[in-house]
């Protein structure tokens, strides 16, 4: 990921899941060899920004090549399936989970933790970081006494934070060292632009991302489904890729989203062309931002709506490539500059000596073409190969599983526990 071009005939040695060395011949003895000839060999895909409800969407994520996610909703649960994967007791991507949401007491909804004071969010971050918890994730209610008690615990505990922008403080007045990245276009149009889509005052937000040297993560698939929700009738509900929405999301979250853009539309006749332009304004300021050189971060906002986890970081990319973007240099964004974000990330991203040997192989090149990604031969996560049979194996196991009562357990534990 140095640069746009194609290495040939080149042999990796893979020892104890790391790359040692890269030689156009490497001889050595007792050791097994995978023969590669004619295939393109590709650093693993990162979703920076998932929901994961369940271990048959780790599944999934490898099946499309993704070997890194980062999920930010987390709970009991994320650390579960951090033990499992860490202790080899389940197969799936490298897993890294965010706490659970935080915002202030005023800022309704079960699926977040409301913080009374800032004692408190001081005491939240110490026991989230004490759990296993990788960062901190902040939410769009957060009152600016919280959001500075919690910058100020998360530096002395040494842990990074991710931004859902608050919509009670002015959106450039939220950017810190300890935040390493922005979440969500429509947040930057929301909260930035106060709904105005103004290629004017989008400039000093951009030159805040640049200043601060903050990457941002667009998440422009989960918008731009609402966009198809309107455009389709309910059976979009019924489709192959919402198949592989957790069973309890397709009925809680899906479908009430769905009614509600649906309700939305027999009211007002504008909502559809509304929805399209400022997803063609999230283009541009994505575009904006690349030409800036902001470090963009290829995230999907799968596992809620109809946002498929896996399969969603293809169209994330293609629409990246929407804005002007080569192949490679929208690839980066979900191998190369992740790596730039967290620490935890600096071992990933690209295929040199030293990280780690996680692998998408296809059979046609992904730079002239980037959807040979979602179709991989196999896929190394860790030196460790999995083959096509058990790709397909994670497919169909995903599809249409019927886990909705132990997924309703699961929330029902993150209620008790962290609420």
């Amino acid at each position: 990921m140095s640069k746009d071009t194609i290495l040939t005939n080149k042999t990796i040695f893979v020892e104890n899941g790391i790359i040692k060395n890269i030689d156009d011949s490497i001889v050595m003895e007792g050791i097994e060899v995978i023969d590669g000839e004619n295939k393109f060999i590709s650093p693993g895909l990162i979703d920076m920004h998932t929901h994961v409800w369940d271990k048959h969407e780790l599944g999934l994520y490898l099946a499309n090549g993704v070997t890194t996610i980062r999920n930010l909703w987390g709970y009991s649960m994320h650390l579960r399936i951090k033990d499992g994967l860490k202790n080899n007791k389940m197969i799936g991507p490298m897993f890294f989970t965010s706490s659970p949401k935080l915002t202030s007491v005023q800022d309704y909804g079960d699926d977040k933790v409301q913080v009374g004071s800032p004692e408190e969010a001081k005491n939240l971050v110490i026991a989230y970081k004490k759990r296993g918890f990788d960062f901190i994730k902040i939410y769009a209610g957060l009152k600016e006494d919280l959001y500075h008690a919690i910058i100020e615990q998360s530096e002395e505990s040494d842990i990074s934070i991710i931004s859902h922008p608050s919509h009670e403080m002015p959106y450039l007045n939220q950017f810190h060292p300890q935040i390493v990245s922005f979440e969500h276009s429509e947040e930057i149009v929301q909260q930035g632009l106060k709904y105005q889509l103004d290629s004017l005052k989008v400039e000093s937000i951009l030159e805040k991302f640049v200043s601060t040297n903050t990457s941002f993560c667009p998440t422009l698939t989960g918008y731009y489904k609402i966009f198809e929700m309107l455009e389709n009738d309910e059976t979009i509900l019924k489709s192959n890729l919402v198949g592989f929405i957790n069973p309890l999301l397709q009925k809680v979250d899906s479908k009430v989203q769905y009614d509600r853009w649906a309700s939305e539309k027999r009211h007002n006749s504008s909502i559809n062309k509304n929805i399209y332009e400022q997803h063609q304004f999230h283009l541009y300021i994505l575009k904006r931002m690349h030409e800036e050189g902001v470090n963009i971060i290829c995230g999907t906002d799968a596992g809620i709506g109809i946002t498929a986890p896996g399969y969603s970081i293809h169209q994330e990319l293609m629409l990246y490539q929407e804005t002007g973007m080569s192949n490679f240099e929208a690839l980066k964004t979900a191998t190369i500059n992740p790596t730039k974000t967290h620490k935890e990330f600096e071992q990933m991203g690209s295929i040199e000596n030293g990280k780690f040997a996680n692998f998408i192989v296809t059979t046609n090149n992904p730079l002239e073409n980037l959807s040979e990604l979602s179709k991989p031969e196999w896929v190394m996560i860790q030196g460790r190969k999995i083959n096509k049979k058990t790709l397909n194996e994670f497919t169909n196991n995903a599809r249409d599983r019927s886990n909705l009562i132990v997924t309703a357990l699961r929330y029902a534990e993150y209620l008790l526990v962290e609420k």
